[in-house]
Formats: C-alpha cells, structure tokens, sequence
C-alpha cells in the first residue's frame, strides 16, 4: 500500500503565501492610503490573520470528512438556519466577486492590446463607457455560465498560468524598484516626511478617523483565503507541531511581502503626480503604476523618451495578460465551485428540485443561471446608475471588501459554540484556554464588525447615498433572501411531514 506524503513546513508556508499574498492588493493600498496602509496591514495580520487562521485550521481538522465546508463547520456549531443564512451570505462574495471581475476583466484586456486603459474611451450605441463596460460584463458573465455549465472547465487550467506570470510580475517589480532605489541615490518619488506619512493618507478620501479605521477591511480582504487551508491540516506532518509554527511563519513572511511591497510603490511613483489624476481609478491602478514603473526605470538608466515609454508599454502589457489569464481561469471555477459546495453540502431538502439537480456534466446548470441572472441584474443596475470611472470603481472595490468579511463574523462567532461541543475528535487544538479563546474571539469580531460599519457610514457622511447602498447591500440582501427562503422551506418541510 502506497504510503501518502505528507506536507512538510516549508511546503505549508509556501501554501499559505500563494493563497493570500495579492499582488494587486498593494497596489490598491498605496493608492488609498500610501505608505500609511502598512501598518493597518501589519494590524490586520495581528488581530485577524493570525487567530482566524489557527480557527480554520481547529475547524478543517475536526470536520474533515464533511464535504460541505463553510456551511459544514456553521452548521455543526450553531445549528442548520444560522448556517444557511451565514453561508448564503458567503455565497454573496463570490457572487459581488462575478460582478467585480466581469466589469473589471475588460481593463487588463484593453490594456494588453493596447498598452494602457481605454475602456473609458469606449463608447457604444450611445451609452456612456461605464454603461458598455456593464453590457460588456454581462455579456461575459452569460458567456462564462453557458461555457462553464457545459462542463468545458479545462480552459480554467490558463489560471494557473496567469498566476504564474504575476509570480514573474513580482519579481520584476522588486528588482527593478531596488535597482530605481541604488540608481537614484536612496531619493524615493514619494518622499518620506517622518512618522506622519505613516500614519496620515495622501488621499483625500481617507482623512476622516472614521474612513481611516475602514480600511482595516482593505487588510481584511487582503488576508481572506485562509479557511481554505483548514482541510488540509491532516495531510500535514506532525500537524500539531507545524501548523501553528507555519502560520506564524507565515503571517510574518505574508505581511513584511505586503509591507515591502507598500514601501517599495514609492521609489517609482509620486502620489500626487501619478495617482492623483482624474484617469485613474481602483480598475486599472495596478496597470497604471506598472506603466510608470517602466517610464520611471528608463528615465532613470537614461533612456530616451521613446524607449522608455515603450519600457512602461511592454509592464502594463505584460501586467495586462497576467491579470487577464488570472481573472479567466478563476472565472471559470468560481462560476460553479461555490454554489455547487454550498447546495450540494447544505441539506437537498431545503432546496428546490430544480436547484439542486446536475445535468449530465455534473453542474447546478439551473441554479448557475439563477446566479447568472443575479449578477447581471447587479451589474446593470451599478453601470447605469451614473456613477463615473472612479466612483464605479470604488463601488465594485468596497462591495467586494464587505461582502468578504461579514462572513468571517459567522465563522469567528462560532468558534466558541464549536469549542464547546462535545464527542468531537479534535486532531488539531491551538486554543486552549476558554477565557482567552472568548477574548480573542471578542476582540476580532468588535474590529471586524467596526471595520464593516465604518466602511458602510463613511460614504453616508459625505452625502454619497449611492456608494454607501451598494457598499452594504450584498450582505444584507442576500441574509434577508437567506431568512424568508429558510423559513419558507421549513414550514413547507412541516406540512409535509
């Protein structure tokens, strides 16, 4: 009998890097909050990160055998209707995660044929960029679900390409900005003006107390992933040992990546001059800063304009088909992957025949299309709801940081409920003290649910009614629906039995 390798330390930490370091992710910090946003990650790290990791992996090891994941370890701790709605809110994010990338895929394709963002030039019938952005998306979406429901899922391997070339992307970046940083004399674009820029934002947006604080889910959503790894606790070697050492490694190693990162935007770009202008937006920051990144390095090793223009084209470009493949090949997956988890791992007689029913493929086709109706509801609705590139932008970005942490509020409050369970084997145990457990669980949901609000009121003081609605409206929309089709089931269930 073939003996099963196990995943050794090093194996694990490389694991969790890939999981949860995002690129992009650095990119959108120091256009929010510049070199301020590194010591909210290194905060989101700390009170989230670490703890909720060691939660997951409590939760992947003890329910191992339960295929229904998120919905499973909810369902075990606090009951069937808390889990149901917890989880259909978990669904939510990735559906608002369909709406984001089938809007924002366009900006990596556009900037691959053409070497910067021009989806704010186009123009269709009449309708504003915005809105043919939208009717593009939708058109995606649709595409991707009769694709996808087909069983033609092969194409998703282009995936783990595109995630191959962003490795290389991050490479490049952090050798050409150290090779800007011994070129140039120590001399960053963006000056350091003591502890005050990293503390205070550079944008304008990100002043308030109460809009500083909410970006701590900006941190939130850069560390999401981690309940991914909790299945994976029993194929480690000597679990008990290095899982809690590999966590900490890596939280270490994840967060100084993310810190350098932050801190190294700021040798090739000045805030001011490069993000402040009116062109660019949450969508195409990341091309936008790679293009600077390739103008700046052949300005300074010298190079003619025209060679170093072409320098900054070839980054975007290349940036551009990283992103694009990324984005395709997830798309792919996640059209089908959460949504068959959920309703193939939540009891079939909650659901309708129809949803629950797989065609010859082995997919949810009805319940696919259900969500594919869903999102372009959704993105029809934004794209024409007159908002410009930046506010669109932002929308998409704040609906998707909400919409990833509210569900971490269900599985980090039942953490105590699970403690407390008897008859379970518990392979994996990093909390042992009831009292502490209880703080810790406390302190990250007060933070967590801070972060939500904060984020939610922010928009509502300035009097921006339209970003504050979409912001919070996933979670909340989806937990009603979650609420009346639960109870809408269960008296139906009673009736019949």
């Amino acid at each position: 009998m073939k003996v099963q390798s196990k995943i050794s330390l090093t194996g694990l930490i490389l694991m969790i890097f890939s999981t949860i370091y995002g690129f992009a992710n650095t990119t959108v910090a120091f256009a929010q909050m510049g070199y301020a946003s590194i010591i909210w990650y290194i905060f989101g790290a700390i009170v989230f990160f670490l703890p909720s990791g060691l939660m997951f992996a409590e939760y992947g090891s003890a329910f191992k055998d339960d295929h229904g994941g998120f919905y499973s370890w909810l369902s075990e701790s606090v009951g069937e209707k808390t889990a149901f709605v917890g989880t259909f809110i978990w669904l939510s994010s990735w559906v608002i995660w369909l709406v984001s990338t089938s809007s924002k895929v366009w900006i990596p394709l556009t900037t691959l044929l053409t070497g910067s963002d021009k989806t704010q030039t186009w123009h269709f019938i009449g309708l504003t960029p915005i809105q043919t952005v939208g009717i593009l998306a939708l058109l995606w979406m649709l595409a991707i679900t009769f694709f996808s429901s087909k069983g033609i899922d092969s194409i998703a391997k282009v995936g783990s390409i595109g995630g191959t070339f962003v490795m290389i992307l991050t490479g490049i970046f952090v050798v050409a900005s150290v090779i800007l940083l011994f070129v140039n004399h120590g001399q960053l674009q963006e000056p350091i003006h003591g502890a005050a820029s990293f503390i205070k934002s550079p944008n304008v947006g990100f002043q308030s107390p109460i809009a500083v604080f909410s970006f701590v889910v900006y941190a939130i959503f850069a560390y999401a992933g981690m309940e991914s790894m909790g299945g994976i606790v029993d194929d480690l070697d000597k679990p008990e040992k290095n899982f809690p050492k590999g966590i900490l490694i890596a939280t270490i190693f994840v967060t100084v990546f993310y810190s350098l990162s932050i801190l190294l935007w700021g040798i090739s770009t000045n805030w001011s001059k490069v993000i402040g202008s009116d062109d660019v937006n949450l969508g195409n920051i990341t091309y936008v800063l790679m293009n600077n990144l390739g103008l700046f390095f052949g300005q300074s090793l010298g190079l003619s304009h025209s060679t170093s223009l072409l320098l900054g084209s070839i980054l975007a470009r290349f940036t551009g088909l990283s992103m694009f493949l990324g984005y395709f090949g997830s798309f792919f997956i996640l059209t089908y992957s959460p949504l068959k988890s959920f309703i193939l791992g939540s009891p079939k007689e909650l659901w309708p025949e129809k949803m629950t029913k797989l065609n010859k493929n082995g997919m949810p086709a009805y319940a696919m299309w259900v969500q594919a109706t869903i999102v372009s509801v959704i993105v029809l609705l934004i794209s024409f709801g007159g908002s410009g590139a930046q506010k669109f932008y932002l929308i998409l970005t704040d609906m998707g940081n909400i919409s990833t942490s509210v569900p971490y509020l269900f599985l980090i409050a039942a953490f105590p409920f699970f403690k407390r369970k008897q008859n379970i084997d518990r392979p994996f145990v990093a909390f042992k003290n009831k009292t502490w457990t209880n703080i810790i669980v406390a302190f990250i949901l007060i933070i967590l649910s801070l972060g939500i609000i904060f984020t939610a009121v922010e928009p509502i003081l300035e009097h921006d009614y339209t970003t504050a609605f979409w912001t919070i409206i996933g979670p909340i929309f989806f937990g009603g629906v979650a609420l009346l089709f639960y109870a809408s089931q269960s008296k139906r269930l009673k009736k019949h039995q």
